[in-house]
Parts: structure tokens; C-alpha cells; sequence
């Protein structure tokens, strides 16, 4: 017999699954707590008991989406298997995967709306700052998960280009993807003067790198 509290973890679920596929297949506009409810085929007050609006539900899917790429980050962290360029890499394609898969997410992972000091957007020592947030909320979650991603990924920096370096050099590699992801998304990177991929540039980065870590 399903208890009251796993039938609540069951509809929780199905919400977030319902408005992450909603947000895939039409960006955030497309998500309200009606159609998420409607897709989710729960009662129509069912979203209102889980979440306080849209925000929060939004914010609620992109916490789990970075707790999901900072398990990937970890996992190619520690393959005893892989090199230390071939993890950055790795780490690199997954942020560009994300764009390309789900680019409404990744926008969101990113975005900096309205200078909420919860958006990641702000800065990598605001993350820092607000690790500390009261458990349970909404905001204060989204930040831990996308500190942790961080903290995964400059971990893979640093065991190419050491500990005293590791912060500049994984600034450097994460606005460069994040360019990258964007000039894809729109279109810029095929073009006739530039012929290039995105693939191509986060190799050329690597290597960059690796190059910069071997000198130092």
C-alpha cells in the first residue's frame, strides 16, 4: 500500500517531469502550474501543494538538472581510466550537450533575470556566498547544486593545471563554453567566414590548456 508520503513523492515526481518536458518543448513561457498539472494528470490543486508558483517550480528543474551534470562531472572525475585532458573535455561536451539537447534548460541554468542574488548568473563568488542558505529553500538548493557542479569541475581544472591556477583557468574554460554553447544555438558558428564547430573549439580550449598547465 502506497503511503501518504510516497504518494506525494510520486506526484512531486511526475510534476517535475511534466514541466521539464513542457520547457523542452516550448520554453519557460510554455510552463504554468495548469499545464504542468494537466500533463502530470493530477488533480488541478495538486501543483499548488508542491509549489509556491512558476518560479519555483522552474527553480525546483533546473536544481535537479545541475544535481544531474554535476553527477556526469563526478563520474568523469573519478574514471581512474581517463586523463586529465580527456576528463575536460568530457566535462566541456556535457555543458554543450545540454545546449544542444535542451537549450530552454540550458538557458535557464544560466540566465540572470531581474539581479536575484539566487541566479548563477551574478557570479561564481555569489555561489560561494550563499552555500549556506536555510535547507529546504528553493533558491538556496539551485545554488548548492550548481556549486557543486563547480566544485566538481574545478577539480578536473586543477589536475591539469594545478591548485594555484585552477580559478582562472576554469573561469576562462566556462565562459568560453558557455560562448560556444550560445554561438551554436544561434546559428553564428557555421557560417561561411568561420567554418568551424563547436566540437573543434572545445578541443582547441583543451589543448590551450593543457599546453598553459604543462608550462606552469
Amino acid at each position: 500500500m502506497v503511503t501518504r508520503a510516497e504518494s506525494a513523492a510520486l506526484t512531486r515526481r511526475a510534476l517535475l517531469d511534466a514541466a521539464a518536458e513542457l520547457l523542452d518543448l516550448g520554453g519557460p513561457e510554455a510552463v504554468t502550474l495548469r499545464e504542468v498539472g494537466a500533463r502530470a494528470g493530477v488533480s488541478r490543486g495538486a501543483p499548488y501543494r508542491h509549489f509556491t508558483g512558476k518560479d519555483s517550480l522552474l527553480t525546483a528543474v533546473t536544481t535537479e538538472s545541475w544535481q544531474r551534470i554535476a553527477d556526469q562531472i563526478h563520474a568523469l572525475r573519478t574514471a581512474p581510466a581517463l586523463s586529465a585532458s580527456t576528463k575536460l573535455r568530457g566535462a566541456l561536451h556535457t555543458l554543450i550537450g545540454v545546449g544542444r539537447d535542451q537549450p530552454h534548460l540550458y538557458q535557464m541554468l544560466f540566465r540572470r533575470s531581474g539581479h536575484r542574488p539566487e541566479e548563477l548568473g551574478e557570479g561564481l563568488d555569489r555561489v560561494r556566498r550563499q552555500l549556506c542558505g536555510p535547507a529546504g529553500d528553493p533558491a538556496a538548493d539551485r545554488v548548492r547544486a550548481a556549486g557543486r557542479f563547480q566544485d566538481e569541475f574545478l577539480a578536473i581544472v586543477t589536475d591539469l593545471v594545478g591548485e594555484r591556477n585552477t580559478r582562472h583557468y576554469g573561469a576562462l574554460l566556462l565562459t568560453s563554453t558557455h560562448g560556444i554553447a550560445d554561438m551554436e544555438l544561434s546559428g553564428h558558428l557555421d557560417t561561411e567566414r568561420l567554418r568551424t564547430t563547436a566540437d573543434e573549439l572545445i578541443d582547441t580550449l583543451v589543448r590551450m590548456v593543457a599546453d598553459a598547465g604543462e608550462t606552469t
